[in-house]
């Protein structure tokens, strides 16, 4: 009795194995060899957040923050009069405003985003689907506007945008054809760029528009070491496209790819908040995680904070490095590797604008 038992246990253990191994097996098979899956990091530290007072309440809803020399530039999502607005850094003295909200042709009517180049920046309209280049007044406490390009009728409304080179930019393509659009500087479509790297293969034969809505990522790109990094605002995954060498890699975290259903054509969100912004430094990949669940959000009807609590690290390949355990909860970040310094966005305190030490 004892061996029948035995050869019965043994018979069903491997059963058991085989199945695990075939599901396993079946998940993986649902994604291409470029998606690898990761659920720790090799490290995980503790960071304590700085407030810097301002001496002026300007921000309703600081979206992102950037340093641009002796310049800190904050934009504020839900500005009431600008969406936009300039400090003195490290001071964080206020100096100006620009991107006033309106309906003028000289005004915004939203600001998604705002990137820097050449001692510049570029903001992003989606509701005008436009893109506006600022530069600084010759005193430099000021930007002017300087030129509006207007993006093609066929792109749909960008949500979010990177600059590639002096005449090209990175578009999100939320037709989901494709997973990007570069675009030129006179907002004309000049090429498609990968696909959306999904094992929902019933939504993307049938629901693209609303699969690509729920793939909603922030992007960042880095010209020095040629790499776009983008994370989605749904989910847990990371994306790193080198376009020196024309490399994809996917990272898939234990919360998965975006999960949403389908009504009238939109795409709903059903699984988590996953990230909020991305940076692509010199030798990194940092990006702000959320990780709530819209069950949880809906159940404690607004009395949870808004941001995340998390900051991974990612090499260039997408390899988790860190995870940062923050003590307040963040939206926008930048990092500076050089003083090991990490100026973050709270949108939940009247005093927003936090700084980390994580060296």
């Amino acid at each position: 009795m004892f061996l029948e038992d035995t050869a019965l246990k043994s018979n069903i253990s491997l059963l058991f194995l085989f199945f695990v191994f075939l599901a396993c097996s079946t998940k993986h098979k649902e994604y291409g060899g470029n998606v690898f899956f990761y659920s720790e990091f090799p490290q995980e530290k503790e960071l304590k957040g700085e407030v810097i007072e301002l001496d002026t309440a300007l921000l309703r809803y600081p979206f992102r923050i950037r340093i641009e020399g002796d310049k800190a530039i904050v934009m504020d999502l839900h500005g009431t009069d600008h969406y936009g607005h300039l400090f003195q850094y490290p001071s964080f003295q206020y100096l100006s405003s620009f991107g006033r909200r309106g309906d003028s042709p000289m005004e915004m009517l939203s600001m998604e985003n705002f990137r820097l180049q050449n001692h510049g920046l570029w903001t992003l309209d989606a509701n005008k689907s436009e893109l506006t280049r600022l530069d600084f007044s010759s005193s430099g406490d000021s930007l002017l506007r300087e030129e509006a390009v207007t993006l093609d009728e066929d792109i749909l409304r960008p949500l979010d945008f990177t600059v590639y080179d002096d005449t090209t930019f990175v578009i999100p393509d939320y037709s989901g054809e494709s997973r990007f659009l570069k675009v030129n500087c006179q907002g004309k479509l000049i090429e498609k760029i990968g696909a959306i790297p999904t094992a929902n293969e019933k939504a993307l034969h049938e629901a693209r528009p609303a699969l690509a809505q729920a793939w909603r990522s922030f992007l960042d790109y880095n010209p020095h070491n040629g790499v776009l990094a983008t994370v989605t605002q749904l989910g847990e995954v990371v994306e790193v496209y080198n376009l020196k060498d024309s490399t994809h890699v996917v990272r898939i975290g234990e919360h998965n790819e975006p999960e949403f259903k389908v009504s009238d054509g939109y795409g709903i969100p059903t699984g988590i908040m996953g990230f909020s912004d991305v940076q692509v430094t010199d030798s990194a990949i940092y990006a702000v995680f959320h990780g709530t669940s819209f069950k949880e959000i809906a159940r404690q009807s607004g009395r949870l904070p808004d941001g995340g609590k998390y900051i991974y690290v990612f090499s260039l390949k997408g390899e988790p490095l860190c995870k940062y355990v923050l003590d307040h909860y963040i939206y926008g970040i930048w990092v500076d590797e050089a003083t090991k310094t990490i100026m973050a966005t709270d949108v939940n305190s009247d005093q927003p604008i936090l700084k980390l030490n994580f060296g």
